[in-house]
């Protein structure tokens, strides 16, 4: 690099996901980050952590378009960023191998770390460059893409050239396609105890079938009748999920989601004696299950931003019980816990659920590309700082077992 070219590249640091997620939370002015990006560019437009950090926000402010546009012009100038622990030298050093895309392309792992002792490397990967060149020293190398169609040519070629890596992979790269819903729900589906509806991936024509002619949807699955759950195949965070009633309902679905292909399942009620739905996010690390958060809500398709939480005491009371009192809920369902952790085969995955009424496991999905994180005001939830404190003590002990083993 020239000393023009140092010239043109500000100090600031890549920030990853974590800090825009901690302002989202407490009521900042995302734009207000946004434009302050965009002015530093003008004067650095060589800077890569610049135009990653703005893509970040982008994408958190929806402006999908753009923030991949401003992503392809971070990674034109480099591929390898680092999140360095708040504390040096650092206990451990991790090599995240990731993929360009949008906020759930990658495991958000300076999320569940912030603030901790331990560097993120992140590295994101084509099939041009598939490792760092050259290789930072690490103590692990942890997967963090996300299945999807478009990544499985990286996840082969990285089983490849990770086979008889020297230190510990984690989330090894064959595991990450276990987590595409119509594979999550074979692998799981007959572990006792567990609910986990097929989940058939059908395309656009079919569906548009049983939506015109009122063919009945038996023509795809013998077990399948309305009411249906559908969502696009690429569909993340609940975009475009919805319920369909009738075929009726279905036909107005497809006037406008334009997709091409979709998954569907049948919906299984799983509301309360009281009509309520709860919904909660359980973390399998190394095996063991932790609680993440549980959310309330009058509504059937629950995202914990808009479930009320913030505003309802009664809510957090009952999260705070769950929570603080999660030993009762791996009593109940302790031997399908350690079941889905074994048949996944990842040393760090996710899963959101319910119970039902009948006391089964229901499991909606599960990936290790969900966020965990203790952003939200302790005055409203005292009670997370400790469980989530534990999910990254045991990730944190992962890494130790994962270092020893390579010493």
């Amino acid at each position: 690099m020239t000393e023009q070219d140092r010239a043109d590249v500000s100090s600031t640091p890549f920030l990853g996901l974590a800090p825009f997620l901690r302002a989202s939370i407490e009521g900042q002015d995302l734009q207000a980050f946004a434009r302050a990006a965009l002015g530093n560019l003008n004067q650095f437009p060589q800077d890569a952590n610049l135009w990653m950090n703005l893509s970040t926000l982008m994408f958190s402010l929806g402006q999908r378009e753009s923030a991949f546009a401003t992503q392809n012009q971070g990674l034109s100038l480099q591929r390898g960023f680092e999140i360095p622990a708040l504390t040096q030298p650092s206990s451990y050093r991790i090599l995240m191998l990731m993929v360009p895309g949008d906020i759930a392309a990658n495991t958000p792992l300076d999320c569940l770390l912030e603030g901790s002792d331990i560097d993120l490397l992140c590295h994101y990967c084509a099939l041009d460059a598939l490792l760092p060149d050259p290789l930072p020293p690490h103590d692990a190398v942890f997967i963090a893409i996300g299945d999807a169609p478009q990544h499985r040519p990286l996840l082969t070629a990285l089983v490849t050239a990770l086979n008889d890596w020297p230190v510990r992979v984690l989330n090894r790269p064959q595991a990450i396609p276990n987590t595409q819903r119509d594979t999550a729900c074979q692998i799981l589906h007959d572990i006792p105890g567990v609910l986990m509806p097929t989940t058939y991936r059908i395309s656009r024509e079919q569906l548009a079938a049983v939506a015109e002619t009122s063919q009945p949807l038996t023509h795809i699955a013998a077990d399948l009748d309305f009411p249906l759950i559908v969502r696009p195949f690429d569909s993340h965070a609940g975009r475009d999920l919805e319920r369909m009633a009738d075929s009726a309902a279905l036909q107005g679905y497809l006037d406008h989601v334009p997709s091409t292909e979709f998954f569907i399942a049948p919906f299984i009620d799983y509301s309360g004696a009281d009509g309520l739905f709860r919904k909660f996010r359980i973390a399998l690390v190394g095996g063991k299950p932790f609680a993440v958060h549980m959310a309330v809500s009058a509504n059937w398709m629950i995202h914990y931003v808009n479930a009320g939480m913030y505003e309802d005491a009664e809510k957090r009371l009952e999260e705070a019980q769950f929570m603080l009192h999660f030993d009762a809920f791996i009593t109940r369902h302790g031997q399908a816990l350690g079941m889905i952790a074994e048949r996944m085969g990842l040393d760090y995955v996710l899963f959101d659920g319910a119970e039902t009424q009948a006391g089964e496991l229901l499991i909606f999905e599960i990936d290790h590309v969900m966020v965990v994180h203790a952003m939200d005001p302790v005055e409203l939830f005292p009670y997370k700082q400790e469980p989530i404190q534990q999910i990254q003590n045991a990730f944190r002990q992962l890494l130790a077992t994962a270092t020893a083993e390579t010493e």
